[in-house]
């Protein structure tokens, strides 16, 4: 069920289970939702470092973690195997979300290399409009953003109203720092991206995202040689 459709009850329980949530664990933000929305709340995950992170949290919050990655059919080789040894260590399937047009049909429609020439409208076929029928299907989504990845994130809620798609958005890593998110990954001996290794900081599709130079922006390897620095799932 959707809240903060217009009703204004809805609207300031929300507000209220907000202004709590600000002093919660990231395992007690996942066990509110689990407990809320039980089957129709899942985590978007790209198995980026964080996204390692909060899926072994849930793995130790819910009886199975529901997962679901926006899958391009531009991910990195690396990126496909990672998720793999995800599934077999959690026993989960996770969900494949694919756009509507496959990479053949999406040049015949646009062109050849829109990621080269128009990178919003790739990222909005290949991602944005696959997550939206996703999470039409949803009451809730858990999503692995930190607040200080990027200057349109810092304001991020652990949880709010996502107007954009239309329910209930969940960050329980908002406060944690990239370094407690390594650390945790470390401790607890988890698998991860080997990208990671060579300087890629932020992992996204082949065709934009490269490793990173000394002295960079972490993300200054997604999009490289644009503006862009959001592909239109949070921002």
């Amino acid at each position: 069920m959707k809240v903060c459709g217009g009703n204004s009850r809805d609207a300031a329980w929300l507000t209220s289970i907000q202004t709590a949530a600000e002093s919660w664990s990231a395992e007690r933000v996942l066990e509110w939702a689990d407990q809320k929305y039980g089957e129709r709340v899942a985590i978007a995950s790209a198995f980026g470092i964080e996204g390692i992170a909060l899926i072994d949290i849930t793995a130790r919050v819910w009886r199975k973690p529901r997962v679901f990655v926006l899958d391009t059919a531009f991910l990195f080789p690396e990126t496909i195997r990672l998720m793999e040894k995800i599934e077999a260590r959690y026993q989960i399937a996770v969900e494949r979300v694919r756009p509507a047009l496959t990479p053949q049909a999406q040049v015949a429609v646009c062109g050849p290399r829109l990621w080269k020439r128009n990178p919003d409208l790739c990222c909005y076929i290949r991602k944005v409009e696959p997550l939206r029928a996703k999470l039409a299907t949803l009451d809730a989504w858990v999503t692995s953003v930190r607040r200080d990845q990027t200057p349109e994130r810092a304001s991020l809620a652990k949880i709010g109203w996502d107007s954009r798609f239309q329910l209930v958005k969940i960050n329980p890593l908002a406060d944690w720092s990239l370094e407690r998110v390594w650390a945790y990954v470390r401790e607890r001996g988890l698998s991860y991206n080997p990208l990671h290794d060579r300087q890629y900081p932020s992992i996204g599709c082949t065709h934009c995202t490269r490793a990173i130079h000394t002295g960079e922006d972490l993300r200054a390897g997604r999009w490289p040689g644009s503006a862009k620095r959001e592909c239109g799932l949070h921002a």
